[in-house]
């Protein structure tokens, strides 16, 4: 009898002996959803019709690469750059002693000039790393950051006049040229305070006045005539030679986040500020007290 001829094997369906999601995903132990992410991050794959199938071999190897390379331990991140110190404040003689005493070797800090109001903003909005601060009462906190101060000195705020002139009375100042500083600066309120007390009219009295920005601008402008009379600290006039009438007597500080209070600058800052020699060199100033200069203090909150 011939010989009957056997019919070849039928050829395999597309996909055969490859893995279905769900089976993929029973073999990594993640959700079937899940696999559909692992596409996106490498897994081998491929489309058979509609569907997506996957060698068991490579999804293994491919698991095999991802859990080694996640057991390497991570690079360190490069080191990121510490935000500038800066001092914003307005130019007070102790503040300039302060900043001449501090870079003189690193940590280095620097200096915007800034009146009160918009020193607490620039702090408020992380611009600075210090604010000056005085006059009005010292703010716990600012953008819901709790504040620390670090007391520099209580300083005499009042009246100058140039050189061998007597220094007039609140009462007389709006009949004079005076030297004012704007409402953003918090020397103004004693000032006020002292109108309050006498009865007298405020507006009247600045109605000749001269804004100026800083206790530096006041006294020279004393000094060259420009104005009959200003603003300022005793210090300030101190060192011009002007006749001073005190007004008040004010602490006077600079505000940072409590929680940078370990940033080497501001601890720098504060050995600076307790050092013999800064503390020799203030002193030495008539119109400052240094008692407790460099102090940190937590104002309440209300």
């Amino acid at each position: 009898m011939p010989r009957t001829r056997e019919p070849p094997p039928a050829a395999a369906p597309a996909g055969a002996g490859l893995l279905k999601s769900v089976e993929v995903a029973a073999l990594l132990n993640v959700h079937p959803k899940h696999v559909y992410r692992l596409l996106r991050r490498g897994l081998p794959g491929r489309r058979v019709g509609g569907d997506w199938r996957f060698d068991r071999d490579e999804v293994l190897q491919w698991a095999g690469a991802r859990a080694r390379a996640s057991a390497q331990p991570a690079p360190e991140a490069a080191p990121q750059p510490t935000r500038g110190a800066l001092l914003a404040a307005n130019g007070d003689i102790v503040v300039d002693l302060l900043l001449e005493h501090i870079n003189e070797a690193p940590p280095l800090i620097g200096f915007v000039r800034a009146d009160r109001d918009r020193a607490h903003a620039l702090l408020a909005a992380g611009d600075v790393l210090l604010a000056g601060s005085h006059g009005r009462a010292f703010p716990p906190a600012l953008a819901e950051a709790r504040l620390a101060r670090i007391h520099l000195v209580d300083r005499e705020v009042g009246l100058v006049a140039p050189p061998g002139k007597p220094v007039p009375t609140p009462a007389r100042l709006g009949r004079l040229r005076f030297g004012y500083r704007p409402q953003s600066a918090g020397v103004v309120v004693h000032l006020e305070a002292v109108a309050r007390a006498e009865g007298l009219d405020l507006k009247r009295l600045l109605a000749r006045a001269v804004v100026l920005g800083s206790h530096r601008e006041v006294v020279f402008a004393v000094l060259r005539g420009a104005v009959d009379v200003g603003l300022a600290t005793r210090a300030w006039a101190e060192a011009l030679g002007l006749a001073f009438r005190p007004l008040a007597v004010e602490s006077y500080g600079l505000l940072l986040r409590a929680s940078e209070l370990a940033r080497p600058e501001v601890v720098h800052l504060c050995e600076v500020a307790q050092g013999r020699r800064f503390l020799e060199r203030v002193a030495a100033i008539p119109g400052y007290a240094t008692v407790n200069c460099g102090a940190i203090r937590y104002d309440p909150q209300a």
